[in-house]
């Protein structure tokens, strides 16, 4: 018995040796080096001179980082429950066995396979003031333009609004194939019992999707916390640094002032960011699953 249990243990560790040695090369040796290269004044050239913990005090005395971390939370909130409400009512919606149900979502998925560059093209030619979309069916009705890249007030909310067309392609699919996992069963005694849409809803769809509405946000907060691409290309972290995300601004330390050392301490705040604010997510659900 001890010599066909071994042989699988370790016919099971060649398996997935590979790809440990993989994932250790690719993301935990670089984050160690990241968190050394953090405590030096280093450049893209190579060069380095250990300073400990000058980086993170200058860090948590830069009024610059603080406004990018707060824009990151503004467009996180903004992004998170509007993404998360618009992609479960679409689910709802097409969780049909209809061939326009099927065109539907891949219209809606279509999205979700645009570059970041496709993107902000269309949000460009959308959101422009002077001869954008939006622009012109205002002139329709003799109303001024609005200034949705350029206004401080306007640039998070039109970075929101573009990111959540972007990206409703992945959550639409997670709550449809987790609608279409729900047994009918329920849904007919449901119906035996005179339950009204609504009652149905909160009593029977909402809490069968519970996990997937827990994945859904949590995977969208770990990914709108990283956003980058559209505020470099729409907005440029502009006006005055009112859109500017945390790794927008950890670009412009690194390849606009080459201060590498001060950059990756800032991304270490957000990797530690992320990793707070995943946990807390993870310890609610646990716990509010052990209350139950």
């Amino acid at each position: 018995m001890i010599g066909p249990r071994s042989g699988s243990t370790w016919q099971g560790y060649a398996f997935v040796g590979p790809f440990v040695a993989l994932y250790c090369f690719l993301l935990i040796y670089p984050l160690f080096m990241g968190i050394e290269i953090s405590f030096n004044r280093a450049d893209l050239f190579g060069n380095r001179e250990f300073v400990g913990l000058e980086n993170y005090r200058r860090l948590f005395a830069d009024p610059i980082f603080h406004q990018a971390v707060a824009t990151t939370f503004k467009l996180t909130l903004l992004i998170v429950p509007t993404l998360t409400v618009i992609t479960l009512l679409l689910a709802l919606a097409l969780n049909r066995a209809t061939r326009t149900a099927g065109v539907l979502r891949g219209v809606f998925f279509s999205s979700s396979v645009l570059s970041v560059t496709i993107l902000t093209l269309i949000w460009r030619f959308v959101l422009t003031p002077d001869a954008g979309l939006i622009a012109k069916l205002l002139g329709v009705f003799g109303w001024e333009p609005i200034p949705f890249l350029s206004d401080p007030d306007l640039t998070v909310p039109a970075l929101a609004i573009a990111t959540v067309w972007w990206s409703l392609g992945l959550p639409m699919m997670l709550f449809l194939a987790g609608l279409q996992q729900i047994p009918g069963d329920i849904y007919e005694a449901a119906a035996l019992d005179r339950a009204s849409r609504w009652t149905t809803f909160w009593k029977v769809t909402l809490p069968s999707l519970r996990g997937v509405l827990i994945l859904v946000i949590m995977l969208q907060t770990a990914a709108q916390l990283q956003i980058f691409g559209q505020a470099q290309l729409l907005t440029s972290g502009g006006p005055s640094g009112r859109s500017r995300p945390i790794v927008l601004y950890i670009y412009e330390l690194a390849f606009g002032r080459w201060e590498l050392g001060y950059a990756i301490a800032a991304a270490e705040v957000l990797f530690l960011l992320v990793l707070v604010i995943t946990a807390l997510q993870y310890w609610a659900v646990s716990r509010t699953k052990a209350d139950r």
